[in-house]
């Protein structure tokens, strides 16, 4: 069976020469960092190297990369870090509704410290409005957190232009760039960002390692507290294996994402152009030109999103409904009940996250598989059978759940 792997948005293969950069850290290297013998010096050598390639990836100073074991955890030090440092400026909080959760439940945990947060929505591609963004700030408005791009249906956010907005109004802005780091160019030190998170996982290096742009003399409070490691703003000894890898990803990133982008590009608009002449009633999410390139979100009438996965996964193809944060808990996603999109066809999604490792083939084989399986699973659907009768096959439906509408 031909195996094809459509899921990069929520993780990538590993280099093969980030996992030969760990391979020595894992095993004869095993020197604690702030040790000063030989070992430790090798270690603490290492983790400086990969500082600098990690920060150079998204153009900033190597002093202002702080590593953590995931985005989840740089986007609560950001959150909760920046918050706890500004309290005596302000308690409110602003976030877009299409955030990861790893930003949008450090937000809401917040109010049992008092504080408060705003949820801003997005238009139906996705995107914040830079003019409501600033209508929301108030005068003790603290941070507001935006993604740069969204890791579900690929639309990239007009950041410059927000970040503008805060800063007009003397507000820190922090952004989660898990899902652009590694499709995109990113220049934090150009956008003027306060705060980017990301994930080495993201861009071909391994998991278990992320990083936090911090913008120089930007004060923080810790999460983790008892060392001095990452200048004392995140204790634990490090794993250095994965910094050093993530270092490696990042270096090789920088200089082969032109190529990378404009292959899975070229893909992905192969899939926009062929799959709505093989299969009827599709609709596609996301901004037709502010996208990240290889990303492919679309929602199919009539069909389970988890049945398209089981289907898709018997003929070897990978894929996505959703994000992994959220696809096992069977509910529709957050993402597209923001931009609009009813339950019944927010459950129908699929995510189609391409790499730089698939080909035309892959594409082909796709395209091949696809249409018979949702062709037969809409014949065992009963929201297909009211259509084919000419029925509205939701009119039975009544109410739409929404347990989690917060001001």
């Amino acid at each position: 069976m031909r195996h094809v792997y459509f899921d990069h948005a929520n993780s990538t293969p590993l280099l093969p020469e980030a996992c030969a950069a760990m391979l020595p850290f894992l095993n004869q290297e095993f020197g604690n960092p702030q040790s000063f013998h030989r070992l430790g010096e090798t270690a603490r050598k290492a983790i400086n190297i990969a500082r600098e390639q990690v920060a150079s990836l998204i153009a900033a100073l190597p002093g202002s990369i702080i590593f953590t074991a995931s985005a989840s955890e740089s986007n609560n030090l950001a959150i909760k870090g920046l918050v706890l440092a500004n309290r005596a400026k302000g308690n409110h909080i602003i976030v877009s509704t299409i955030e990861h959760h790893s930003v949008l439940e450090p937000v809401k945990g917040l109010r049992r410290l008092g504080f408060e947060f705003t949820l801003l929505g997005v238009d139906r591609y996705g995107q914040v409005d830079p003019r409501e963004l600033s209508q929301a700030i108030r005068p003790d408005t603290i941070l507001v957190s935006i993604m740069h791009a969204n890791n579900e249906i690929g639309t990239i956010q007009p950041l410059k232009e927000l970040i503008g907005v805060c800063h007009e109004k003397g507000v820190l802005i922090h952004s989660d760039g898990t899902a652009a780091v590694g499709r995109i160019p990113v220049n934090v030190t150009e956008l003027e960002l306060d705060a980017y998170s990301f994930s080495a996982q993201s861009f071909y290096g391994p998991k278990g390692a992320g990083a936090l742009y911090l913008k120089p003399k930007t004060r923080i409070l810790p999460l983790i507290e008892g060392g001095i490691q990452e200048q004392g703003r995140r204790a634990g000894t490090e794993n250095v294996a994965a910094i050093v890898g993530m270092g490696k990803a990042a270096e090789i990133c920088q200089s082969r994402l032109p190529a990378w982008a404009e292959q899975m590009q070229r893909l992905a608009e192969r899939l926009y152009d062929e799959l709505p002449k093989r299969v009827p009633r599709l609709v596609f999410n996301g901004h037709p030109t502010e996208h990240l390139p290889g990303v492919v979100s679309l929602c199919v009438e009539f069909v389970e999103g988890e049945a398209l996965l089981l289907c898709l996964d018997d003929e070897g193809i990978a894929a996505a409904s959703g994000s992994a944060c959220t696809a096992r808990t069977l509910k529709a996603s957050h993402v597209l009940l923001a931009i609009g999109l009813d339950h019944a066809l927010a459950q129908s999604s699929l995510l189609l996250s391409l790499g730089k490792d698939n080909t035309s083939d892959d594409v082909d084989y796709f395209l091949d598989r696809f249409p018979p399986i949702v062709e037969r699973l809409r014949q065992l659907s009963p929201l297909y059978a009211r259509h084919l009768k000419g029925e509205d096959p939701y009119a039975f439906k009544t109410g739409q759940g929404d347990d989690d509408k917060e001001n």
